[in-house]
């Protein structure tokens, strides 16, 4: 974690990853979240490996790590009054609230705007929504498969457009992007709080911020009063600007814009000068007008070599390009490591790996990541630090008002 909001504290009342992804950019940015979780069940997502639903390696549940880092989870049941008023004389510690209930939860347990303010006037209050706060679908729950990429259009525009199934989204795809939203909007509160003095509601849904994330495609079709056009890979405009297979089935992704620029040079890389002044390729206009035939020439060349050959040919390249790489490979790339993406942390079985860092980096220093909690692993060190005794913390307990 970096000191950017040191002193600031979370009270997190949330679950799965969309939410809690929020808070764990919040830990990496150096604030005390509080992770606030049902004594018995805790967080769902920690069941998820020990049901067989997804599967886990060498004890680490990543699903349970990578929204949770650098945390600290209290487990408290706030259906009890006693559970409910420990949670309140937290907030009444902390600068923000974070959570992802419904309307209904949320009034139900007496922890909506308006009664959490009365407690801390100055807390901003933080919520995730399916579909926005707004709207018939407000009371609606929602994850991110269908809030964002099936309603908010990612999903079509990945799709091949010919009736075939579209592609799934890889876990967490939007919850993780969704949950920098909210931590975004979390910092532009503090500020706004310490310049005013007044406190905000943030509200961010995952429909939103897929609208967002897609917002040229969206914006293109509103202005053209269509959608926007789905190229195939074999007639893209600009043959330049695609993907190509190797002779051992991997892809590399060329993304030459001022394709006339790089011509020259990548057609020599290629060993095709052939092509640099033939009149069918040799300059955008005609490229674009012989696409087809073009892609087909370059297809035939970059596919005769396998990756390593054209890694090498390459190098130095003043062109964009790059090799699409896999999640494993992902942490052995150089640039990866270098940058400090990927830091490492060490569970409670002493088993150590590798977290995906928050992207945003202060002062050029890479973050320093801490494990996720253990379920209600600082409620004692919490009660104490709202000045409750050991007899009266063992009071809780037998009343199982904590864990």
């Amino acid at each position: 974690m970096t000191d950017i909001l040191n002193g600031i504290r979370v009270v997190e009342v949330a679950a799965w990853t969309f939410v809690p992804a929020a808070g764990a950019v919040l830990a990496d940015w150096g604030a005390d979240v509080i992770k606030i979780e049902h004594p018995e069940t805790g967080d769902p997502q920690r069941g998820l490996i020990s049901s067989g639903i997804v599967s886990g390696a060498g004890g680490v549940n990543h699903f349970v790590e990578q929204p949770n880092r650098g945390k600290r989870s209290v487990a408290i049941d706030t259906r009890t009054p006693d559970g409910l008023e420990l949670l309140m004389k937290i907030v009444e510690t902390a600068d923000v609230f974070l959570t992802n209930l419904l309307p209904d939860s949320r009034a139900r347990m007496g922890i909506d705007v308006d009664q959490v303010r009365a407690r801390n006037p100055k807390i901003i209050y933080a919520r995730g929504h399916g579909y926005g706060s707004k709207g018939e679908l407000a009371a609606q729950g929602g994850f991110d498969l269908a809030a964002s990429w099936a309603r908010g259009g990612i999903a079509d525009a990945y799709s091949a457009g010919d009736g075939s199934y579209p592609p799934i989204q890889r876990p967490a795809f939007g919850d993780s992007y969704g949950g920098l939203c909210i931590a975004a909007g979390i910092a532009g509160a503090l500020l706004k709080r310490e310049r005013t003095g007044e406190p905000s509601v943030v509200d961010v849904s995952l429909l939103g911020a897929a609208i967002w994330q897609l917002g040229p495609d969206i914006v293109g079709a509103g202005v053209t009063g269509q959608d926007i056009p789905k190229f195939n890979l074999a007639e893209m405009p600009n043959p330049v600007a695609s993907m190509y297979k190797t002779k051992d089935e991997r892809f590399i992704a060329f993304v030459l814009l001022q394709s006339d620029r790089f011509w020259t040079d990548f057609c020599t890389r290629l060993d095709r000068t052939d092509l640099i002044t033939d009149p069918l390729y040799a300059s955008a206009g005609v490229r674009f007008q012989n696409r087809a035939d073009c892609i087909v020439e370059l297809r035939k060349t970059i596919g005769s070599r396998d990756l390593a050959h054209w890694e090498k040919a390459f190098a130095g390249f003043e062109g964009v390009w790059d090799v699409l790489r896999t999640a494993h490979e992902v942490h052995s790339d150089p640039q990866v490591i270098a940058n400090g993406y990927l830091p490492r942390a060490t569970n409670t079985s002493d088993i150590e790996f590798a977290l995906a860092a928050s992207p945003v980096q202060f002062d050029e220093t890479p973050l320093d990541l801490d494990r996720a909690p253990e379920h209600g692993e600082h409620t004692d060190v919490l009660l104490a630090e709202l000045g409750f005794s050991e007899d009266e913390i063992i009071d809780f307990k037998i009343n199982s008002v904590v864990m």
